[in-house]
């Protein structure tokens, strides 16, 4: 999928928002404990419950990992649900990997070939050769972590040389790796008014901005700091929405919760397609 189908899906649906696949296993409502696996129905039921909502979903590989041979498995039977009833669907590998380049090849492969995700977040510390590998798949993308929203994120990406802070670099930089086609970069939402800043390098990639509802970003900010002409966000939502209910009505809750937030972006997409029209 590349930039022009992205923002024709955003487009299509009035929806901005990706989902993300983040399941606990001792927050999955108990009722779900009588399947033989519980981990995937839940996922089933949260992908049948809001995609009507959203444009993309994302995984996070860690609350996979967690649970050995077996989240594996789930992993792959999750992205084949996805892409086997709802083909489309832009789905994010949300591995956070990054290494040497033969080493980095490997990972590539494995999320972008043999699972055949749409897309990976990388982590830019090693540079150019152990990004460049995940860029090599045509009509794939890596989601680079540009300003994260953790506490520790002051511990370097705001350090300054030169006037330069280091998130700023990387954005610089890694433009000359990628493409508007094949690059994105993740942006915490709960540091949205600096997407000011972030715009000015990176105008026209897309953005995936993780932290709005639970973690308490502002979906107004981040749309007033970070929506360009094509919108160019994507912005995900997971425990806000997967584990806003724990009963047996738990999908009905996530959908609903979808849909006030697809409602909300639709408002702003509209307003933005007024705006340029003016």
């Amino acid at each position: 999928m590349n930039y022009s189908e992205l923002s024709g899906k955003i487009a299509e649906k009035h929806s901005f928002l990706c989902v993300g696949l983040d399941p606990e296993p001792e927050k999955i409502p108990v009722h779900l404990k009588k399947y033989r696996n519980p981990v995937l129905e839940f996922n089933k039921r949260i992908i049948d419950a809001t995609n009507k909502y959203a444009v993309a979903y994302k995984p996070n590989v860690a609350f996979y990992e967690c649970l050995g041979p077996k989240g594996w498995e789930i992993l792959e039977m999750t992205l084949s649900y996805i892409r086997k009833k709802y083909p489309g669907l832009f789905v994010i590998a949300d591995a956070k990997r990054g290494d040497i380049g033969n080493t980095s090849r490997m990972y590539a492969r494995a999320f972008l070939e043999r699972m055949d995700f749409d897309a990976i977040t990388v982590a830019p510390y090693m540079g150019e050769d152990s990004v460049t590998p995940f860029l090599s798949y045509n009509d794939k993308w890596v989601v680079l972590l540009a300003l994260t929203s953790n506490k520790g994120a002051s511990d370097f990406q705001y350090h300054s040389e030169d006037g330069i802070r280091l998130f700023e670099r990387v954005l610089t930089l890694s433009q000359k790796w990628g493409t508007i086609n094949n690059l994105m970069y993740v942006v915490g939402a709960t540091r949205a008014e600096m997407l000011k800043d972030i715009r000015r390098l990176v105008p026209d990639h897309f953005l995936l901005v993780p932290g709005v509802g639970a973690q308490g970003g502002s979906l107004e900010e981040v749309v007033k700091y970070g929506m360009n002409k094509n919108c160019g966000l994507l912005v995900n939502s997971s425990r806000g929405i997967i584990f806003a209910d724990s009963s047996e009505k738990f999908d009905e809750t996530a959908s609903a919760k979808a849909m006030e937030m697809q409602r909300e972006m639709e408002k702003y997409l509209s307003g933005k397609l007024l705006s340029d029209n003016s």
